[in-house]
């Protein structure tokens, strides 16, 4: 508890800058970092190994996809297929160190995990009011707190014992019903302030969909740790973990709401 507290104490506040305030450059920076990072926990997780050349590969691919989305987005299938072959042809020359798994992974990473935190700058350029860019962050994090407690007080019966022992289905109920009341105070801030484009019926229904695929994406990245051994990705967060332990859910969650988005707007 001490942890996320600390935690939350120093990260709200800063997350809160770069997504309302700082310029779009600034933003920019702080996604190709997360996207590194994360690219580069899922290849160690893979590997076992804290360095290597796939290692470095993903990271890089990270980068230019997010950077890529924000200079070229038109362009952006040529970067994929370029590091569909930068990754084959790196493990054709290590003759047979490099496996299959560790391919996947780079690429998953690379390219999967840079495009969704590069749908934030997407959502951006779209002109929507940089607010929304704060729902991916409410509607994941809302959702993880809420089931905790939840979980905490109420859990009885397992949702996933073989994947993640500790969650419950009250939890995971608990975490669809707050997603539901921070979904909508939002939508009440927006529609009282700032002009929203969300009514608060769609409102209920996106949060909702949102629990759903945050508590998916939780429970898919735990699958992978689980498979490998690993408790975390990492300890950037300190006992959260690293970007994959706490970012799981928002990037399962940041492309729903992009898409929502682009019919609402």
């Amino acid at each position: 508890m001490k942890s996320r507290i600390l935690v939350a104490v120093i990260g709200v506040p800063v997350l809160v800058w770069v997504v309302l305030w700082a310029p779009i450059q600034v933003m920019t920076i702080a996604l190709i970092l997360l996207a590194f990072i994360g690219a580069t926990e899922l290849e160690r997780c893979v590997s076992g190994v804290k360095r290597s050349g796939v290692t470095e590969l993903g990271g890089v691919c990270a980068i230019l996809t997010v950077e890529g989305y924000y200079v070229c987005p038109d362009h952006m299938e040529l970067l994929f297929v370029f590091a569909t072959v930068l990754f084959f042809g790196y493990a054709i020359v290590k003759a047979g160190e490099v496996k299959f798994a560790q391919i996947m992974a780079g690429l998953f990473g690379g390219i999967a995990i840079g495009w969704s935190f590069s749908a934030f700058l997407r959502m951006e350029a779209s002109g929507v009011h940089r607010a929304y860019l704060l729902l991916p962050f409410i509607l994941s994090f809302a959702c993880d707190t809420f089931a905790y407690f939840a979980g905490l007080t109420l859990g009885k019966h397992k949702l996933a014992p073989k994947v993640s022992p500790k969650k419950t289905i009250e939890g995971s109920i608990g975490g669809l019903l707050g997603n539901v009341v921070c979904g909508l105070l939002f939508a009440f801030v927006m529609d009282r302030w700032f002009g929203g484009s969300i009514g608060y019926g769609p409102m209920v229904i996106l949060a909702l969909l949102c629990g759903m695929v945050a508590q998916l994406g939780d429970l898919s990245f735990s699958l992978i740790k689980r498979e490998f051994g690993i408790k975390d990705y990492g300890h950037l967060f300190l006992e959260h973990g690293g970007v994959l332990d706490r970012f799981d859910s928002v990037l399962f969650v940041t492309p729903v709401i992009e898409i929502v988005l682009s019919f609402v707007k």
